[in-house]
């Protein structure tokens, strides 16, 4: 009762939910968000997180692929995918693991691109095989994806 004697209308408890909800929802957006952004900004080990398969570093059957060292170099952190004929890269990943090639400077210890080869790709024979016509290589990437387009082949030298 208010102080006229007149009855307080009772007020429903609606609204309240309805801000409360919609509070909700946001709060479930912005944490969703954020998990994405974390696992976008994470380092990919092996490309399956990214649904992309196989990366290979071979080399002929008879050499031995040593560990490169992991000092940083200017222009280190660009994606393989785009690297061309003549520009090296160098391995980040583990010494007996999946390697992870980074575009470098061309300097010791780094693979020169000698040739580039873009689509469809098997595996590891086939880049095997089509790295075996390239004079002067040492070893062999080969990206493979779900979409064949994004697919290539490096035959590499060893510098």
């Amino acid at each position: 009762m208010s102080y006229d004697g007149q009855p307080v209308p009772r007020r429903g408890r609606g609204p309240l939910i309805a801000v409360l909800a919609v509070l909700a929802v946001a709060l479930l957006a912005g944490v969703g968000t954020l998990v994405w952004l974390l696992g976008a900004a994470a380092p990919e080990s092996d490309g399956a997180a990214s649904g992309e398969s196989g990366s290979a570093l071979g080399a002929p059957p008879s050499a031995a692929v040593p560990a490169v060292p992991t000092a940083p170099a200017p222009n280190s952190t660009a994606d393989p995918r785009f690297v061309k004929e003549g520009q090296c890269v160098r391995n980040e990943g583990p010494a007996e693991g999946t390697p992870k090639l980074l575009i470098a400077e061309c300097a010791p210890s780094t693979y020169e691109v000698l040739r580039r080869f873009d689509g469809p790709t098997s595996g590891e024979k086939d880049a095997e095989a089509k790295c075996a016509g390239v004079p002067g290589y040492t070893n062999w990437f080969f990206f493979d994806s779900e979409l064949d387009t994004l697919d290539f082949v490096l035959c590499l030298k060893r510098r």
